[in-house]
């Protein structure tokens, strides 16, 4: 990751910024800004904002839930698993401007660490918008799970789980 960007833990005052990036971002996958504000409630260290030179030039929202399942898209969650075996990266989104940066790859890094720290065997995601060559990059893999087909088709036709182990 170049030097200009910098990868920090979201506050709630970063929250507008978030739901702005995402609208921008992913306008074909719109999510309510009361997700974004669950999801840091419910689980902060999964929130991380990516600055260069002190303006939001990216976000991840992420937090441990159950390998094999998909959380619903524009939903709340209510809680987190208790025996979460995954840590579930729900949104990764970089402005034009930090792509190619490396930023991507180094917070999935950190995040990897992260869920090894917490015993946490794999990790999770669904890939959208023709993302899955670069999250097989990232050592992510295709999962086939027939019984998520319907779930995984209400993101898109060509949505994908994907499933990185850590172990």
């Amino acid at each position: 990751m170049d030097a200009d960007h910098l990868w920090r833990a979201a506050t709630p005052a970063d929250l507008p910024a978030i739901a702005a990036m995402a609208d921008q971002v992913h306008p074909s996958f719109p999510e309510d800004p009361a997700i974004f504000a669950e999801r840091m409630r419910l689980y902060p260290d999964g929130m991380r904002l990516l600055e260069q030179e002190g303006h939001a030039c990216g976000y991840l929202v992420s937090h441990p839930w159950h390998a094999g399942a998909v959380p619903a898209l524009n939903a709340l969650l209510h809680r987190l698993p208790p025996d979460a075996d995954t840590f579930y990266l729900h949104d990764l989104a970089l402005l034009p401007a930090a792509r190619g940066s490396g930023a991507a790859r180094a917070i999935v890094e950190q995040m990897a660490e992260h869920s090894r720290g917490r015993g946490l065997a794999s990790m999770s995601l669904v890939a959208v918008n023709g993302s899955v060559p670069f999250w097989q990059r990232l050592g992510f893999r295709i999962e086939d799970c027939p019984a998520l087909a319907e779930k995984l088709a209400s993101y898109e036709d060509a949505a994908r789980l994907m499933l990185r182990r850590l172990t």
